[in-house]
């Protein structure tokens, strides 16, 4: 079965860093783009950064261009996403999952993981 599982979530106070890691559990990661989304309470799920299967391309949303930085060590078979900069309006659940393509769109998503919690506050 299929699963991917972050961590590395946690309360950091604004101008702080985190970096999440996104495990997969059951296949190889490498035959996958992996993408990071999150959720704020109340709101849509947003996408946030995607990295193709060879780290070839990556893509980062508007609202966390030049603050975060996703990247893949495959022989970990793990992604990670270095957020540095955080703001409050960072605070979300954070959840990554597989694509065949680094894309913005949810639906071409699967194998979703539990999510992370990110809460930046003073």
């Amino acid at each position: 079965q299929l699963q991917l599982v972050e961590s590395g979530g946690g309360l950091v106070q604004p101008g702080g860093s985190l970096r999440l890691s996104c495990a997969a559990s059951g296949f190889t990661l490498n035959v996958y783009a992996i993408g990071w989304f999150r959720q704020a309470p109340g709101k849509e799920r947003e996408w946030v950064s995607c990295i193709s299967r060879t780290s070839g391309s990556t893509l980062y949303a508007d609202s966390v261009k030049g603050r975060f930085s996703i990247s893949r060590d495959n022989a970990e078979n793990t992604v990670y996403l270095q957020m540095n900069s955080l703001k409050p309006e960072d605070t979300a659940v954070y959840y990554c999952a597989a694509s065949q393509m680094c894309t913005w769109s949810s639906n071409t998503y699967g194998a979703w993981g539990q999510g992370t919690q990110v809460t930046v506050s003073s």
